[in-house]
């Protein structure tokens, strides 16, 4: 099955010329990034597709000719690309990732979730009301800065602000490396304001809490009102699930856009580089402590005391570090324990199947 994709890149002239009509494969992301990690034979016999929907059935891929639902599988997500094995779907090779976002799966079970593979962009979205919460940004743009990603803090409902100015600048305050965007998510707005990280070919992702408008700016910027949405208790901004499964959706001008779930709970996991990036400032005080191993408490010669004292730093930023230093490195250990013991698990089961199949040989 072939679906056509005219419609969203209508021909614009340019000196007098029709503009290329794009492929399949350029609609959908594809860039020299993968093109170049394969060769001509592989693409022959295994084409490449794309994962444009993840849910209980199974993954959903779009490619040159395909459109179609694979088994599900533990190592791809929304948005990786695979070397479609019509044969063998479960046995499609995952290309290598531009970028990654993961997080540690909510509950005790030590998991690794992943959220969405080869984002170019991620919109971090927060209301101007009490659902704004700086800890949770950090986390948010941490996750973005781990895996190379643009974040963007795109600021909601700002008509519904006594003062909204006052969100923008605590939420500049982040990072200088983060733009942060204000608007109200229905109607044009979004689609003049995110114009700039939403080009042809481009993928983006809407992140944060339910309730916050990611629905909304999706659908804003598709121009129709596809994805359902839903307002929020009045009583204290929550948000209602209105989105429950990872979707890539292309919208007018070319752009792939994905909605996601609200999480609740974002655990950072092998993010130490990102929480470096985002705290740029307070890491680079912590290199010039006396003693290596720190724990910027009561140590003398501690380069962030010294600075906290002196009024460089603010308390509650430093706090905040602390916290997602400690917790990055309690889940990577954590979960680098449930790989070793998965893979030990799994040795031993092939030892015993291999030692099963000897015995049933004649002879034995």
């Amino acid at each position: 099955m072939t679906r056509d994709y005219s419609k969203f890149f209508p021909p614009t002239p340019k000196n007098g010329k029709p503009e290329r009509q794009r492929s399949i494969l350029e609609t959908h992301g594809w860039q020299p990034f993968f093109a170049q990690q394969i060769s001509v034979e592989e693409l022959m016999e295994t084409p490449p597709s794309r994962v444009i929907e993840v849910h209980r059935n199974g993954l959903h891929v779009i490619g040159d000719a395909i459109d179609e639902t694979l088994p599900p599988r533990a190592d791809a997500t929304v948005g990786d690309w695979l070397m479609l094995d019509r044969s063998h779907p479960i046995k499609s090779r995952v290309l290598e990732r531009k970028s990654l976002l993961k997080r540690r799966a909510p509950g005790t079970d030590r998991q690794e979730q992943l959220i969405a593979a080869n984002i170019d962009t991620c919109f971090v979205v927060t209301s101007c009301n009490q659902d704004f919460n700086i800890a949770r940004l950090e986390r948010y743009i941490a996750l973005c800065f781990e895996a190379e990603i643009t974040p963007v803090i795109v600021l909601t409902k700002v008509d519904l602000a006594t003062d909204f100015r006052i969100y923008v600048d605590q939420a500049q305050e982040i990072s200088d490396r983060v733009p942060v965007v204000a608007l109200d998510a229905r109607g044009s707005e979004p689609r003049t304001a995110l114009a700039e990280w939403c080009a042809p070919g481009q993928t983006v992702a809407f992140l944060g809490s339910s309730g916050v408008g990611k629905s909304t700016l999706t659908n804003a910027l598709s121009g129709t009102d596809g994805i359902e949405t839903q307002g929020i208790r009045e009583a204290d901004a929550k948000g209602r699930h209105t989105t429950t499964r990872r979707q890539l959706h292309l919208i007018q001008g070319g752009c792939l856009v994905l909605d996601t779930p609200g999480m609740r709970e974002v655990q950072l996991t092998d993010a130490a580089s990102g929480i470096e990036d985002l705290f740029a400032d307070i890491h680079a005080l912590s290199l010039q402590c006396r003693f290596n191993d720190c724990n910027h408490e009561t140590e003398p010669d501690c380069a962030l005391i010294k600075a906290l004292e002196a009024g460089q730093i603010d308390m509650a930023r430093l706090q905040r570090w602390r916290k997602l230093v400690a917790e990055e490195a309690f889940n990577s250990a954590s979960l680098a324990e449930r790989r070793s013991k998965d893979k030990a698990f799994g040795k031993m089961v092939r030892q015993i199947t291999k030692q099963k199949s000897r015995s049933k040989r004649p002879g034995h």
